[in-house]
């Protein structure tokens, strides 16, 4: 790499992230897969007392969330295991995600995880990262299904998973913009703090 890129990757690096331990970064990836795991439950009582049933899950994203945000503030490796490891742990303990629906689930939060964290120390608008991180997921969400759809030949289509799928999460993806950014901001703010 020349001396020129070198400087250009740097600047778009940035000095101000606070560092954190590997049992900080370990405690992070856990919490976020208990949130992962806790959220959902949560939706699901309300939809079920309100009447709307899984639609406040599929609505509102909750699974996302934590993922999401421990990227941003662990790093990769936090966010790809919470990712991987959140819907594993969310069937094993409640039955949910469908069997059907838990590889992709997996491969999409991994994506949302591993790309939120690969963003942490790049310097760019907490919300900027977060629609790349969505759109990153929405992605390769998007490829997972095409390879299942052609291996096991499923009549779920690809355009679903940006059409319909996409429109009944619009909640969610706002609730996310709204309230990562926040959360990043503060936490970081938190541990600088305690670093000092």
């Amino acid at each position: 790499m020349s001396d020129s890129a070198t400087m250009s990757v740097r600047a778009l690096r940035r000095a101000d992230l606070p560092k954190l331990s590997l049992s900080i970064k370990a405690a992070a990836t856990v919490l976020a897969i208990v949130a992962a795991v806790a959220l959902p439950q949560l939706f699901h009582v309300i939809g079920a007392v309100s009447g709307q049933g899984t639609m406040l899950g599929v609505a509102f994203l909750p699974m996302h969330l934590p993922i999401i945000f421990v990227g941003l503030i662990a790093g990769p490796a936090a966010g790809a295991i919470a990712g991987a490891a959140a819907p594993l742990a969310s069937f094993l303990l409640s039955g949910m995600p469908m069997l059907a629906m838990l590889p992709l689930m997996m491969v999409e939060l991994f994506a949302y995880g591993l790309v939120a964290g690969l963003l942490r120390e790049v310097k760019l608008p907490s919300l900027v990262k977060v629609v790349i991180v969505q759109l990153a997921g929405r992605v390769v969400l998007t490829a997972a299904t095409a390879i299942a759809v052609f291996a096991f030949g499923s009549s779920k289509t690809v355009a679903a998973t940006w059409t319909s799928d996409l429109a009944a999460g619009l909640p969610g993806l706002a609730l996310q913009w709204a309230l990562i950014p926040l959360a990043a901001y503060w936490t970081e703010s938190l541990i600088a703090k305690r670093n000092h």
